[in-house]
């Protein structure tokens, strides 16, 4: 499984990129994507995926 950003939600203030432990989170067009093929939602690095506990917008990131 993986999660997405919704490009219209996207602040692109950032706060994500550094968080990811896939290095998943990449600048896009003005804001961010997940690479969905190397998204683990940090499974197996943290209880809770880290770009969800730190992105200040909701609905956001959102499972694919």
């Amino acid at each position: 499984m993986a999660f997405q950003i919704v490009r219209d939600i996207c602040t692109a203030c950032g706060d994500c990129e550094p968080v990811c432990p896939t290095q998943s989170i990449v600048p896009f067009k003005g804001v961010y994507k997940i690479e969905e093929e190397t998204c683990t939602e940090c499974d197996g690095d943290h209880d809770v995926p880290q770009c969800l506990d730190v992105c200040m917008e909701d609905d956001c990131i959102i499972p694919v």
